[in-house]
């Protein structure tokens, strides 16, 4: 950097005296050639000045940052010497330990087995008590419990007490009946306070309505209400019957002896909406050919009734009248008096023959539509088990609820086909019965017409 400085100097004195001597001519009065020579050396002076002064800084800069380099490495010489020193305390320190440890399984004895034995009792025990509608009752028993089963050192006498009388408080709380304030989960997963009324460890209800101890938010137990409701016979009454009862004597009350699992069960179980989805679309064009077929079969077994009893009044009447089919046949008889016996009777044939077909008419729909119906579910099977040999190929048979769409599609397919087969089965019989009843009661007043007009012309 002075090597530059120089020749830059140098440069500019060179420049002044090319420019004096450039400007000799202008300034020949002014500058002589003996002020440019001492100017160029004050120059030199001042730069060689300015070059000791840096160097003296730089071996001043130099001996600073040797001083703080061996400070610095004093200071790592240190935390080594440190670190040393603390690992050989820490080796101490487990050795110790290990030492502590082994002293203290020695001096327990028999006493570990027996704290052992405590620890996995607390950890049965709040297992049970989770599971419990109880809890709901006493809330927060197991919390105590799990932490004296999971602690690592002896548990105390307050923690080994606390096993039992909390052991002790369960077997009184399940042979009593009790109603108590509780905080719940309703069916729409928010909680709530409630006046909840149980039968031992059985069965909790509110209004009506039954409860499970469940796992809610963060883990803890709760009483929950079920998102379906129980609907075997009197379970809801009853359940009301024991929440208002006082006094003295008993009522009657509905229980679970499981604790709880079969009532749990019911939210499982399909209900006839969920059991006909099951069925898919065959089983819905079964229920569109049963709704039609009784439709129809109701229709005409009514009418067939209604007719019935209007020929059976028409017999009785000597005025034949045009609302029912004797009547039309005896109206067909008084316009042919004139007429000789073998046409009267080809008269009242085709009168009666008339009457028949309309009779008839609508039982050919409920008699195929009863014959269709279990074809249908037989069709809706075989797509059922087709759909069920699919599931096995795709993902196997390591899980029963993969097949268990396609056999429910099946199963309940066959059964609906049943169920709309076995009606309009019975509903055809009756309507034809009905039918075949009027047309002999036709058929028996047109042969006697035709006998008494036969005897009236001899």
């Amino acid at each position: 950097m002075t090597f530059f400085k120089t020749v830059k100097s140098g440069i500019l004195a060179g420049a002044a005296v090319l420019a004096s001597v450039s400007g000799l001519a202008i300034a020949q009065d002014q500058i002589s050639l003996d002020d440019v020579l001492r100017a160029a050396r004050e120059e030199r002076r001042q730069a060689a000045q300015e070059n000791r002064e840096r160097e003296q800084q730089f071996v001043a800069d130099r001996n600073q940052q040797a001083s703080r380099l061996s400070s610095v490495r004093a200071e790592v010489n240190a935390a080594e010497a440190r670190s040393t020193q603390l690992e050989e305390q820490y080796r101490a320190n487990d050795d110790r330990l290990n030492e502590l440890n082994t002293e203290l399984q020695d001096r327990q004895g028999e006493f570990g087995e027996l704290f052992g034995a405590a620890r996995s009792a607390a950890a049965e025990l709040a297992t049970q008590l989770d599971d419990s509608i109880i809890s709901g009752q006493y809330p927060g028993r197991s919390q105590e419990l799990r932490e004296t089963a999971q602690a690592t050192t002896l548990p105390s006498v307050e923690e080994l007490e606390n096993i039992y009388f909390v052991t002790l408080e369960e077997m009184v709380a399940q042979s009593k009946t009790a109603t108590f304030p509780s905080t719940i989960v309703n069916a729409s997963g928010e909680t709530e306070q409630k006046t909840i009324t149980r039968i031992g460890p059985f069965t909790a209800f509110a209004d009506g309505e039954y409860y499970t101890m469940q796992q809610a938010e963060g883990g803890r137990p709760r009483l929950t209400q079920l998102p379906r409701q129980p609907e075997v016979a009197d379970a809801v009454s009853n359940a009301r019957q024991v929440a208002g009862f006082s006094g003295d004597g008993y009522t009657t009350g509905t229980i679970d002896p499981t604790t709880g699992t079969l009532i749990s069960l019911v939210v499982l179980s399909p209900t006839l909406k969920e059991r006909i989805d099951q069925g898919k679309l065959v089983g819905k064009v079964i229920l569109v050919v049963l709704a039609i077929g009784l439709l129809i079969g109701l229709f005409k077994l009514v009418t067939l009734f209604m007719t019935n009893a209007a020929v059976k009044g028409q017999v009785r009447r000597k005025t034949a009248s045009r609302g029912n089919p004797l009547g039309r046949v005896m109206m067909a008889y008084e316009s042919n008096t004139n007429a000789d016996v073998e046409t009267m009777a080809l008269k009242l044939d085709d009168a009666v023959m008339k009457e028949i077909p309309r009779l008839d008419s609508g039982l050919n729909v409920v008699k195929v539509f009863a014959a269709v119906a279990p074809l249908l579910g037989l069709l809706g099977t075989v797509v059922g088990m087709i759909n069920t040999f699919q599931a096995m190929t795709l993902f196997g048979t390591g899980d029963p609820q993969i097949m268990a769409g396609g056999i429910s599609e099946a199963l309940v397919t066959t059964v609906l086909g049943l169920v709309a087969a076995i009606p309009l089965l019975l509903l055809h019989a009756f309507a034809a019965a009905s039918a075949r009843s009027v047309t002999q009661t036709l058929e028996e007043q047109a042969a006697g017409m035709i006998a008494e007009h036969a005897e009236s012309r001899v």
